[in-house]
């Protein structure tokens, strides 16, 4: 009897222990890796990041927030980025400089000056405009337009392996 009482006991942990993580993931916090150079050097490939999905249930997505997304022509497909352009936004590149309704923006996350144009684009209501920050080698709102509110995961917060880079997502 005392055997069974304990596989039981076991088992009820077990159990909630599950039920625990699968709240977590679902409605809180969420591990990815880092596939590609498209973030570069916010993020490097290989990097494994928590994301808070909840944070946007109490408020929008700011300008400068890293978050991962799902792929508006892929669904399937999980992929990370800065928020550049909020709603309403005109976002231009002239000769790689930055401007968010017609005022330059300064961008301290950016290890190098990519040369390009771009725009001007006005973002639509209920959509993001998203860039990496390696932007010489990152497929983004310039090739595809857009980033529709809904596909919207959450917020990268903290790189956690490997452990020499571990650090707060800025």
């Amino acid at each position: 009897m005392k055997e069974k009482s304990q596989i039981r006991e076991l088992l009820e942990v077990v159990v909630v222990s599950v039920a625990i993580a699968a709240f977590l993931i679902t409605f809180i916090v969420q591990a990815f890796f880092i596939p590609s150079r498209s973030m570069q050097p916010t993020l490097e490939p290989g990097d494994r990041i928590l994301v808070n999905k909840f944070i946007y249930r109490f408020h929008e997505p700011q300008r400068g927030d890293v978050i991962v997304f799902k792929f508006p022509l892929d669904p399937s497909r999980d992929f990370i980025k800065r928020v550049i352009g909020l709603p309403n936004d005109k976002i231009e590149i002239k000769e790689g400089i930055l401007y968010i309704n017609d005022k330059e923006q300064k961008e301290p996350y950016l290890a190098e000056f990519f040369p390009g144009n771009y725009g001007p684009y006005h973002v639509p209501p209920h959509n993001l405009f998203v860039l990496g920050d390696n932007r010489g080698n990152s497929e983004d709102s310039r090739f595809w337009g857009a980033l529709p509110r809904e596909n919207v995961v959450g917020q990268a917060m903290v790189i956690y392996w490997p452990f020499t880079r571990a650090t707060i997502i800025k």
